[in-house]
């Protein structure tokens, strides 16, 4: 009778220390779990600041390069129309392919910018007789890339440019240059001023 009740009691004490040993086990499964869990809070807490960085940073570089970037015929001729510039050519036509045409296909947005500051700031009428059309010299800074634009000489602008500018002296072809505080460059080729528009100012 003892010795049952003593095998029954080693049984027991076996059932009783199997649950003990598997809820010690479970624990450190449970503290690494937590653990990790309030790792990855942290990291989350750590890197939330840095890709909020990230993104204005990355935010800015697209609006840099925004005004670089090139326009297409209807969107530049919206725009100056807005602003009250005009064009003409002595074909009558846009292809960019055509060089009696004056096309603003390929134009820079900086480019637009610059000659609608020049409008506003200067006051005085603004034709353009040539943009991104074949025919001109070729180069970085051109009007095939969308930098130059050519407008026709009166004298308003000519007044303008010679009194709001500063002289910079003569081109390779002769052609007497002013160069704005903006950086960009009036040439004057004689019926029209040949501009390169580095950055959106006039």
């Amino acid at each position: 009778m003892r010795g049952r009740v003593g095998r029954g009691d080693a049984h027991g004490m076996s059932d009783s220390t199997a649950p003990a040993t598997s809820t010690a086990t479970r624990t450190p499964a449970s503290t690494a779990a937590s653990t990790h869990a309030g790792t990855a809070h942290v990291v989350r807490r750590l890197l939330a600041p840095v890709l909020a960085a990230l993104v204005v940073a990355l935010s800015g570089v697209l609006v840099t390069a925004g005004p670089a970037a090139a326009v297409t015929q209807s969107s530049a001729e919206s725009q100056f129309r807005a602003a009250g510039i005009t064009w003409s050519s002595s074909g009558g036509c846009t292809d960019r392919y055509t060089s009696t045409c004056t096309s603003f296909d390929g134009l820079r947005q900086a480019s637009v910018d610059g000659a609608i500051t020049l409008k506003n700031a200067s006051g005085c009428a603004l034709n353009i007789t040539g943009g991104t059309e074949v025919g001109h010299a070729s180069g970085t800074y051109s009007h095939a890339n969308g930098y130059k634009l050519d407008f026709s000489r009166t004298t308003c602008l000519t007044s303008w440019v010679h009194n709001a500018y500063t002289y910079v002296g003569q081109r390779s072809d002769g052609a007497a240059m002013y160069q704005a505080a903006s950086g960009n460059v009036y040439a004057d080729e004689g019926n029209h001023w040949d501009v390169t528009y580095y950055t959106c100012g006039c």
